[in-house]
């Protein structure tokens, strides 16, 4: 196996799936890239075992007929190239023993590959449905929904997105108990009804991996009962789903909110920053006392005797009250919001609050959210 490639075109995509890879005693070979070259194309993989990432390079030069495969150490082979100038760059493959050269420039570096045999094989899509959405969908759905997700690993079902597939739309949905997030889309339809759990890191490094890129494209999604199946143009994407039965979370969304507070979103989230630094370092608990024209933001550090309140107009629909939140999740949640205003309903202090973005053309967007969090207990 040999070609010639640019330096940092190759480390970029290298970089782009590179996150999937761990470094496993009992199973060191998948700490390398699985590189693949076949008549002018090279196709790179790297795998956790539970999620694959793989991307294709076409931009090289190379005299290599037939099939060439090759297990390549991926640390070793990204801090070379991390530190190489953006020039070409030879690679060259010993068959026989494995042993790589790597000519730029002035510089030559071997290093030792491994049997590319013992590389895992990738689950090959079966009985499998598709979607089909514009990459930068996928991108909203899951920057729009990931934070909320649990970290918690004994609950696995929650640590996932959960996407529900209808002919009518598709909605994707993250959980910690604490806040919920729900992301629906009316534009994207499948031809028949489905839901499953997507893993949040494979979902975190697709997103980067999409973002990374200058133009839009498709995404194409295929999925069966165990795996996932993500093509992009130049990437594909093979994860695991998440087993299990997801949450109720229709049931904890309270229905009856008759009070409604609308409010300009940076204006709140700056404030709940200013006002959060002098809230108990452990709870994060900001008060919000609610009338017909103003809300007072307020927090206080009992223990070190800290203590601050702001006023903010607002418009506001319903009977005076006072409710506690973590400024934490409030802060998240619009921070993942990009209009100008949002909409707060609440039913009471004891239930959870619901926050919806306010768009200035709501009826013509396909999308809604809805983000929800839980009220905290107020001391008198």
């Amino acid at each position: 196996m040999k070609f010639i490639v640019n330096s940092q075109l190759f480390v970029k995509q290298l970089q782009a799936i590179s996150g999937v890879l761990t470094t496993n005693n009992a199973l060191p070979i998948i700490s390398c890239f699985h590189f693949h070259l076949d008549e002018g194309k090279l196709t790179v993989k790297a795998t956790d075992m539970a999620t694959t990432l793989v991307t294709t390079i076409t931009d090289i030069e190379t005299n290599t007929s037939g099939l060439a495969d090759i297990a390549v150490p991926s640390k070793l082979l990204l801090d070379i190239l991390k530190s190489l100038d953006d020039v070409p760059m030879t690679f060259s493959v010993d068959d026989k023993n494995y042993g790589i050269e790597i000519v730029s420039g002035q510089g030559k570096y071997r290093l030792a590959g491994m049997n590319p045999e013992n590389y895992p094989e990738m689950p090959a899509p079966k009985d499998t449905q598709k979607v089909v959405m514009p990459a930068s969908v996928l991108v909203s759905a899951i920057s729009k929904t990931a934070f909320a997700a649990s970290t918690d690993e004994l609950r696995p079902q929650m640590s996932g997105i959960y996407c529900e597939l209808t002919p009518d739309g598709v909605t994707f949905v993250a959980t910690d108990a604490q806040k919920l997030v729900r992301y629906r889309r009316s534009d994207i339809h499948a031809e028949e009804s489905t839901n499953f759990i997507l893993p949040g890191k494979p979902m975190t490094m697709l997103r980067n991996i999409i973002n990374s890129r200058k133009e839009d494209c498709e995404a194409v999604i295929e999925y069966n009962n165990t795996n996932l199946f993500i093509t992009l143009e130049n990437f594909y994407v093979i994860c695991r789903l998440v087993d299990g039965k997801y949450p109720n979370y229709e049931a904890a969304i309270p229905k009856e909110n008759p009070n409604r507070l609308t409010i300009d979103r940076l204006t709140l989230m700056n404030t709940l920053k200013r006002v959060g630094l002098f809230a108990n370092q452990s709870t994060h608990q900001v008060r919000l006392a609610i009338s017909s024209q103003e809300l007072v933001i307020s927090a206080e550090d009992i223990e070190f005797a800290n203590d601050a309140s702001e006023k903010l107009a607002c418009s506001y629909e319903g009977k005076e009250m006072e409710i506690g939140f973590c400024a934490k999740f409030l802060i998240e949640m619009l921070n993942n919001l990009d209009t100008n205003e949002i909409l707060i309903e609440m039913s009471d202090p004891r239930r959870a609050g619901i926050i919806f973005p306010v768009a200035e053309n709501q009826e013509e967007t396909p999308e809604s959210i809805l983000m929800l969090v839980m009220p905290m207990l107020l001391a008198n």
